[in-house]
Formats: structure tokens, sequence, C-alpha cells
């Protein structure tokens, strides 16, 4: 294949991590045509541009015809474009047919851009998604996991991005810009496949933008999604798990699906030995609280709404839920 790729990075304080970062672009067994790097700096107040521009400067010395680069910056350091801004930029700048994501504090393998796309991060994040079906990759998509393919080894078309449109950059603080993308991706018809192959090392830590979005805007965004996609199309289900997260998820839902919830699921003693959840918050024009019933997860009807975590029982719920010979996306739907 002898298309253009333009390999997307966005950078605003990456000094610690950039030489890393950029050394593995260098390094990528890729013969089959020219790379781009095109980078957008959101306003970086450290080293970054100095590292990328001598990191290029030495790197031209021996490669003429290897990776081109275009950089532009946001001249206003305090007034950050955010992630979801810095990557539009990137994009628009580019060139290339394919668009390869990258971000600055992490590591390419030799073989990535070669093998196409992949994965990484917390172990119970890299176990999930790492033995996700391929079916599962579009019927997972509600979890606190986020997207089954972690944004940066995301690689896709240009068409494709120009299908969906830009990133979200309508809070510079922090929006979780690629869950949001990723559901407009889903529900157009996109596909998803995964390169089963190691090609990127993830970097998890405190000064990672990730930690910019907070997890109640990315709940709400979850749970939109799901109401829209799936809730708002059943005339009744249940929600398993009778504990702190089955009742947040039915206090946040829209008054039309809680009405629809005929009881919680559990497996707890203690939880099935008070029978019912009363819901507190006041009902205008309803006297009596509702009382939803709490039942052993052997008598549900399906379908039902999991609020369970996966990975965090020993197994003990997964193979609970093996027991029930339930079908994914028709009688049952991740949310934990």
């Amino acid at each position: 294949m002898s298309d253009l790729i333009s390999i997307i990075t966005c950078v605003r304080n990456s000094e610690k991590y950039l030489q890393e970062c950029l050394e593995s672009i260098e390094a990528q067994n890729y013969d089959h045509g020219q790379l781009e790097l095109s980078i957008y700096d959101d306003g970086s107040s450290d080293r970054s541009l100095d590292i990328i521009n001598s990191w290029y400067n030495r790197y031209r010395l021996s490669n003429n015809d290897g990776i081109r680069l275009i950089i532009n910056s946001n001249p206003e350091k305090d007034q950050p474009k955010g992630v979801g801004g810095a990557k539009n930029r990137a994009i628009a700048q580019s060139n290339g047919n394919y668009l390869c994501f990258f971000d600055s504090d992490d590591i390419m393998h030799a073989d990535r851009i070669m093998k196409r796309i992949p994965e990484n991060s917390t172990q119970r994040y890299m176990e999930w998604v790492n033995n996700l079906t391929a079916d599962q990759l579009t019927k997972q998509v509600y979890t606190c996991f986020g997207p089954t393919i972690l944004m940066p080894t995301w690689f896709c078309t240009r068409k494709c991005f120009d299908k969906i449109g830009a990133f979200d950059d309508s809070d510079p603080k922090g929006v979780p810009e690629d869950l949001i993308f990723f559901y407009k991706h889903i529900y157009h018809g996109g596909g998803i496949l995964r390169a089963d192959d190691v090609l990127l090392t993830y970097r998890y830590h405190q000064e990672a933008t990730t930690f910019s979005v907070t997890d109640e805007a990315i709940w709400n965004i979850r749970l939109a999604e799901l109401e829209k996609n799936v809730l708002n199309k059943w005339d009744r289900f249940m929600i398993w798990n009778a504990g702190k997260e089955g009742r947040r998820f039915y206090r946040c839902l829209s008054e039309e699906n809680r009405n629809k919830v005929e009881a919680f699921c559990d497996v707890d003693p203690k939880k099935l030995a008070k029978k019912f959840y009363i819901y507190e918050n006041c009902i205008k024009g309803i006297k009596e609280k509702p009382k939803i019933p709490i039942i052993h997860f052997s008598n549900l009807k399906p379908p039902v709404v999991i609020c369970v975590k996966l990975g965090l029982t020993n197994g003990q719920f997964e193979q609970n839920l093996r027991s029930m010979n339930l079908h994914e996306a028709i009688d049952f739907v991740h949310f934990g």
C-alpha cells in the first residue's frame, strides 16, 4: 500500500516523554510509502517544541525520504484548545489518506503501522479489551472502560473521519471526545477491527489528559447513549446489581425508563433480605414512593442491564452470567 499515512499527535508540556515517543516513530518498520507526522502543539510552556525540532533536524541528516513533519502551535499558551480541538487542528493540517492516532506520551512498537491497530493500559482494562470477541467490540460499548478500542491506538481512513466529523472541542478543560466520536462511528454503521499483536505501550500516569475528564461526564454520555439506543426500545427490564452502582443507575434514568424497571437482581444475602429498594426521591403527583423488588439473579427475566463491573469478583459474576444462558445485546447489556 503506497497511500500516505499521517500520524496525528497533539502535544502540551510533554517534554518528559516526547523523546521516546519520537524515536518510536522513527523506528517503524514501514516501507510501503511515506509517513507524515502532523503535530499540533497546544501552547506548551516547557521544552516540547525544542525537543521536536532537535529530533527532526537530527533525523533529516540521515533520512532524506523518510518521515515528513508538519507542525503548528497554539500561540495562546494560556488558552489551550483542549484534546479535541488540538486533534482537529492536527488532522486539518495533515495530508494522509489514513490517520494514525498517537499520544505524545506513548510508545509505538516497531510494527504498529505495518500491522495497523492495537491496545493496552491498566491490567484489568487490558484483560477486558484484549479478550473481547470481534462481536463484542460493538456490543460492550456502554461499560465504564469506554471505547472497546483505546483511543491512542486508533487507525482509520480520512474518509471515515470526515464522515463522522470533527472531535468534540466544546470544553477545552476536558471532554471525552474519543467516546463521543466512537459512539457516532458505531451508530453510523462503522465497523471495528482489532489487531491482536501488542503494537503500542500506553502510559498510564497522573499527568495524562484523561484525568481532566470527570467520571460524571463520562457516565452521563454513556447513559444517554444507552437510553437512546437500547432502553427507549425496551418495554420493560431489570437491573443486575442492587448495590450502590445499580441504585445510582436507576436514579439517573429518565422517568419513562425508571417506570420500566421491574426488579433489581443480586446474589448478596443482605441485599436480598431487604426485598425492596425504595426510591426516596419525591415524584410530583405520587404520594407513595416506588418500591422495586430485589430478587436473586437466577430468577431474573430478561432483558437486564448489568451494572456489575467486570473483572472484580474473581470470575464469580462472569460464571453466574454464563449460567443464565443469556444472549448479549438481546437479553442483556453491560453498563458496569
